[in-house]
Parts: structure tokens; sequence; C-alpha cells
């Protein structure tokens, strides 16, 4: 019988997940009380049920938690206060977010002693789609209970375990961490740069793309891409950036990611209409694109 999973939230790598899961045969479980009717949308599209948070605690084999960054603490407390005391029935809970080693272990320690098993789990790559799939990283403190997550691979899902030795709950957020560290890192430096030399002047910007089309044609490439996607994310990174900080340490490098979130934090001051630099940003992408297309020799087509 296929396992009864709720996936919280219905945002684009919920539903997602939800999609998959339901097209493999699984009762798949969301909330959606006070969510936006595109959130509603979605999940209706992917087939996910809408119960109350207490009918996932008595009904669900487990739990997804895919939140923004900020929000999964506070989930996991929410889920908890809910959870029936004295259930023996086995529900496990994967934290699924993109938060710090000490975040996870702050969450682990919730579920100290309630007999839920406990999964630190890291996404990395986008949402699923047709012939695509990003990969669970997952570890725990139990090998008997890495392994029955791993079970949910028959299901639609890519799960990879990281075990060996020292492995526990913390090394994939560990390895999230360190993946958008790079990754997210990279756009939120290329985007800090561009909005600087565009505030010297449009004129710098404009070399800035010349001179990278010439000496860094790859970077520039990925920039176009990057930026775009980068966009309606950005209200997401700003916590993922903190949480990255935070895995950093205390020390000064841990002052880049806290930049990064700064910068993201303004690009969705101007999604909401507060500055012109989600247009600066686009003006750069396409004039980009313009120019790889002149020195690949031929009109850009997209």
């Amino acid at each position: 019988m296929a396992p009864r999973i709720a996936v919280v939230a219905a945002g684009a790598m919920g539903a997602a997940v939800g999609k998959r899961l339901t097209s493999a045969g699984c009762t798949v479980f969301t909330t959606l009380e006070g969510r936006s009717s595109g959130t509603r949308k979605r999940a209706e599209d992917a087939g996910m049920q809408d119960a109350t948070l207490s009918h996932i605690a008595k009904n669900a084999d487990w739990v997804l938690s895919i939140l923004p960054p900020s929000e999964a603490y506070a989930f996991a407390k929410s889920f908890l206060e809910v959870y029936p005391s004295g259930q023996t029935r086995e529900v496990g809970f994967a934290d699924c977010n993109a938060v710090s080693t000490g975040t996870i272990k702050r969450i682990r320690d919730l579920f100290e002693g309630t007999g839920i098993k406990f999964i630190d789990a890291g996404i990395i790559g986008g949402p699923p789609r047709e012939n695509y799939d990003p990969t669970f990283y997952a570890s725990a403190d139990s090998e008997e209970v890495l392994n029955s997550f791993v079970e949910l691979n028959k299901y639609g899902m890519k799960i990879k375990p990281l075990i060996g030795e020292g492995s526990g709950i913390g090394d994939a957020s560990a390895l999230k961490m360190s993946y958008a560290g790079i990754q997210k890192g990279l756009t939120g430096l290329t985007t800090t740069v561009i909005l600087a030399a565009h505030a010297s002047s449009p004129a710098t910007a404009q070399a800035l793309i010349s001179e990278m089309s010439l000496s860094q044609p790859a970077l520039l490439q990925r920039t176009t891409k990057s930026i775009p996607d980068m966009l309606p994310k950005a209200y997401r990174w700003v916590g993922e950036m903190e949480e990255i900080s935070a895995f950093v340490g205390e020390s000064g490098e841990n002052n880049i990611h806290k930049g990064l979130a700064s910068t993201f934090a303004r690009v969705e001051k101007s999604l909401k209409g507060d500055n012109a630099d989600v247009e600066v940003l686009k003006d750069f992408v396409e004039r980009a694109k313009k120019v790889l297309a002149e020195r690949e020799g031929g009109p850009d087509k997209t």
C-alpha cells in the first residue's frame, strides 16, 4: 500500500513534489488555510488533499516540510503541538528546508522523546518535472530511520542517503548550505556588482557586458539565466543567505552571505515597486544576450 504523505507547503517545489507522489499512487495531504489562490490551484492540479495539521498528524506516514527557511522551526513546533501524545503509529518528519546545521539540530531536539522518526533532508535542484528530479540528500541519527525514508524512492522521489563515519543529523543541511552558498552566492555576487556598475553609469554596465563576453563568456551566459530565475525567489533567498551565514560561522567570513541577504532583500523591495533595480537587471540580461549572440556570429534568437 502506498504511503500517505503530507507536503507542507504547496509552493512551486512542494506542489511539484506532491504531483510526483500522487502520480505514483500516494495520498498526499497539505494545509491550505490562509494560502493564496495560486497555492490552492497548484495543490489542486497536483492532486493534493487539503487537510488540517491535526488530521495530518494523525494520518500521515511521512511529513515533508518544504518551506521558506524562516518558517521551518515554527512549523515543526506547530506540528508537535497537535501530535497526539501516546500515538503508537509510526510517523516520519523530514525537514527539507535550506537551514543551517545549528537550526536543523534545534529542530531535531524538538522531536527528542516523541517517537517520531526525524530526517534532515536538503533538496538540491529545482522542482520535479518531466524527465527531471531534484535530489533529496538525507541524513539521520539512525540508519534504520534513514533507510525507511529512502524507501520513498519507490514513489518517484530521488533520495540519496549520506552515510559513513560520523554521519548524522546536520550532514544534509551542511551539504545544502555549501552548495547553495556557492551557486546562489554567485548569483548574489553578480547581482550586487551589476547594480553597482549601473549606479556608476549605464555606460559602465554596458562595458562590463562587453568585457565579460570576451574574457568570461561562460559566466556571462550563466548570468543571463541565473538572474531571471532568481527574481521571483529573492524573498526566499534572503533567509537562506542568513542560514548560510550562520553555517559559515561566527567569523568575518560570515559577513559575505549576510551582505548577499541584503542584496536579495533589495531585489525583493524592487519587485514591490520600491526601486528600479529589477528593471536594471532585466535590461542587463537582455543586453548581455544580444552581445553574446553577436559574438557567436548570429542574431539573438531568444
